[in-house]
Formats: C-alpha cells, sequence, structure tokens
C-alpha cells in the first residue's frame, strides 16, 4: 500500500511516464511471447494435414471418372460392325 500512495503522490508528469513505461514493457513482452508461438506453429505446420482438414476436391480423381464417363466401351464386335457399315455407306 505505501507503494501506491507514493506513486499517487507523484506529479502527473511522473505518473504517465512510468505508466507508459510498464505497458512498453508488457507489449514487448507479449509480442516476444507471439512471435515464439508463431514461429513453432510455422515449424509444426504440415501441409498434408490441412488438405486433410479442409477436405479440398481431388481434380485429378474428378477429371478421370469425368473421362471415364464420357468415353463409352465399345467392344470389338461392335467397332467391326462399325467399319462395316462405314464401308457400306462409303459404297
Amino acid at each position: 500500500m505505501n507503494f501506491l500512495q507514493k506513486l499517487q503522490n507523484l506529479p502527473e508528469f511522473k505518473r504517465k511516464i512510468i505508466f507508459w513505461v510498464i505497458i512498453v514493457i508488457v507489449g514487448l513482452g507479449l509480442l516476444f511471447w507471439w512471435a515464439q508461438t508463431t514461429q513453432m506453429r510455422l515449424k509444426s505446420f504440415k501441409p498434408e494435414k490441412l488438405k486433410e482438414e479442409l477436405r479440398l476436391p481431388n481434380f485429378e480423381e474428378e477429371l478421370k471418372e469425368l473421362q471415364k464417363s464420357e468415353t463409352p466401351e465399345i467392344s470389338e464386335e461392335e467397332l467391326k460392325e462399325l467399319e462395316e457399315s462405314l464401308k457400306e455407306n462409303e459404297k
């Protein structure tokens, strides 16, 4: 209590200086803490885990599925029939 009374009895200019010094010290401490935790997070960052968490669509798989669905499968018999019909149309 004695310390607080001494502070209260100081002139306003000195109280403001003490206040801002304390604010700067606390701010620098928080800045240092933030930098340390950010550095640790960046070191432990794994891009693979981020992809899994975001569940981004895999465009390669979707493209393969589209190609499969767009190209019909033709058997050898159907191919021969088509060739024969083309030959007949040419005559």
